[in-house]
């Protein structure tokens, strides 16, 4: 049996432009400026520059209903356009009269590129040194080729005989390969080519001039190799009978190596990632000031040339069909050109308010650089403060920077959980983190301390914490386990 009813549903949705401009608040600076690029050639309305004429008022850029033109323009018939709304005699662009508080950026600013040598051509050139036969010199380039950029070799041989044969047509044996990869061990940086841990501090031990200690140290990576990873330093002074100092000078000798040789490479030319803060906090006779990065505020404006299009279009009789298509694709240009604008100015409005309540409420921090002075703060202090939403907040944390006296910060290190103390006060978890590390810092290395003894030391400075909050508070901090901080 077929029946019929009629259901309201009452749902929320964001438009498009909605969308658009959430995505435009989430992005970092660098981001942002792809961005504007990718606008600026997507859209020829779009132009930016100091010195042009600004076409629109700026109550234009506040109507609604244009933003609603914009989504249903081609349904939008040519003699409904009003060409008076996209005219404007304003001779005073509305941004040559406005204050902002952007900090200055030398946009012109370039990062000087390097041209170095990577890591893998330098070893190839290294094998120049060496007398190789054409097909062990083939043998030797593909070895570096599969060398990782820490410098291991993370293949089995057995897979690399293999792969030559199929990709190269090199047909060769485990055991040529194995002679050449010994080859390969003698290039620098020293432990390059290693399949292992264990292996790369050989070869480096093996570079090192022969001594007692380094001796020892070999012996030691060799043999007992896992007693050493373990720090079971007791059964190493009994297996080779020797004094808790000699034990220390050899594994001494070890910390010495480098476990990454690839790292090391200074001419590694790996890309490297610039922060560019979107905030910066300067201390100004005891104030804090808060400026936004200049490059989030760019001057941009809608081209006068499309402008002009209108005028024509306006002052034409007869209107052709060709012309009609042509103002309703100019109409949809002007209105997506001038929704960018006004997303931009909501975009730096809403970076603002947000860094600036942040900055307030850790007002003592940003003033002592103290990290014990950070404050609880979460998500919903910051938007019940701006009057934005939880999660429009967080876009604004998760990836900005903030130049501060004391470093460059991501944003949203600063936001934290509440804990008691034991006088019932919130204090910050980075609070308890730092003194949680400062502890361990200060604790005797030979016998260091255990996570219920942590926890008792805390308690004793009034931040009462159970044992597993000490070993997640640990963890998060990258701090190892007590036995694997223990040294000689």
């Amino acid at each position: 049996m077929l029946k019929q009813n009629l259901q309201f549903k009452l749902s929320q949705k964001l438009s498009p432009q909605q969308i658009q401009l959430m995505k435009l608040i989430q992005l970092p600076t660098q981001a942002f400026e792809q961005r504007l690029l990718e606008e600026m050639n997507e859209n020829p309305a779009l132009e930016s520059g100091k010195d042009e004429e600004e076409i629109f008022e700026k109550d234009e850029f506040d109507n609604n209903d244009e933003y609603d033109d914009y989504e249903g323009s081609d349904n939008i018939e040519a003699d409904d356009i009003n060409i008076d709304e996209y005219l404007s005699n304003d001779e005073t662009p509305d941004y040559k009269t406005q204050t902002n508080n952007y900090s200055d950026d030398d946009d012109d600013r370039e990062t000087p590129l390097s041209a170095p040598v990577s890591f893998h051509q330098d070893l190839i050139n290294q094998l120049n040194t060496f007398i190789l036969t054409d097909e062990q010199r083939e043998i030797a380039e593909f070895l570096v080729g599969s060398i990782d950029d820490d410098g291991y070799m993370r293949r089995s041989i057995q897979d690399i005989v293999d792969d030559m044969a199929f990709t190269q047509a090199i047909y060769t044996d485990e055991k040529t390969v194995e002679k050449i990869l010994n080859v390969v061990h003698q290039l620098e940086p020293s432990g390059v080519g290693a399949r292992n841990l264990q292996e790369c501090l050989l070869l480096q031990l093996k570079h090192k001039t022969p001594s007692e200690y380094v001796d020892l140290a070999t012996d030691i990576i060799e043999n007992q190799f896992d007693a050493f990873t373990k720090k079971h330093y007791d059964k190493l002074l009994q297996k080779y009978g020797v004094s808790q100092e000699q034990l220390k000078k050899a594994i001494e000798e070890i910390e010495k190596l480098n476990p990454k040789p690839g790292g090391s490479f200074t001419g590694n030319n790996k890309i490297t990632e610039h922060i560019i803060p979107d905030f910066a906090i300067r201390i100004i006779d005891d104030e804090l000031e808060l400026t936004l990065n200049g490059r989030n505020a760019p001057s941009l404006h809608v081209s006068k040339d499309y402008q002009e299009m209108m005028q024509t279009y306006k002052s034409s009789k007869d209107k052709s069909h060709s012309q009609k298509d042509a103002v309703q694709f100019i109409k949809q240009k002007l209105d997506s050109a001038k929704w960018f604008i006004d997303a931009i100015k909501q975009r730096q409005e809403t970076l603002y308010v947000t860094m600036n309540a942040i900055m307030h409420f850790q007002h003592d921090y940003f003033l002592d650089g103290e990290e014990t002075s950070l404050k609880p703060m979460i998500l919903k202090d910051i938007a019940d403060m701006v009057g934005l939403d939880i999660s429009t907040v967080s876009r604004v944390a998760n990836s900005k920077y903030v130049d501060t006296p004391y470093g460059t910060k991501l944003i949203k290190e600063f936001f934290s959980e509440a804990m008691k103390n034991d006088q019932g006060e919130d204090v910050s978890t980075l609070e308890i983190k730092k003194i949680l590390q400062n502890t361990i810092e200060e604790e005797d290395k030979s016998k260091p301390l255990p996570d219920d003894q942590l926890a008792e030391i805390l308690k004793e400075k009034g931040y009462p914490i159970a044992r597993r909050t000490i070993a997640k508070y640990r963890e998060q901090l990258d701090i190892p386990v007590a036995r694997m901080r223990k040294k000689m």
